[in-house]
């Protein structure tokens, strides 16, 4: 596998990261590939392209409020 060097990022980044990679039980370097990797995943036009798809295919649909059941989700 390739291997990249990232130089001169910021402390307070760098602690985010750390941060992050903690709550989701990671390593920093596993982290941080797994951000790169879903970054790199869909171009800015694919991505259109698939919004666009399920805009098409929800288009005119009605859907219910789930603000309450949120809510009681949230208040458990």
């Amino acid at each position: 596998m390739a291997q990249l060097l990232v130089r001169d990022l910021e402390k307070k980044t760098i602690e985010r990261l750390k941060m992050r990679a903690k709550q989701h039980d990671r390593s920093l370097q596993g982290e941080v590939k797994l951000i790169l990797q879903n970054a790199a995943k869909l171009s800015m036009a694919e991505a259109s392209n698939v919004a666009r798809g399920w805009q098409k295919r929800l288009a005119g649909r009605k859907f219910s409020d789930s603000s309450s059941l949120v809510r009681e989700d949230r208040d458990r």
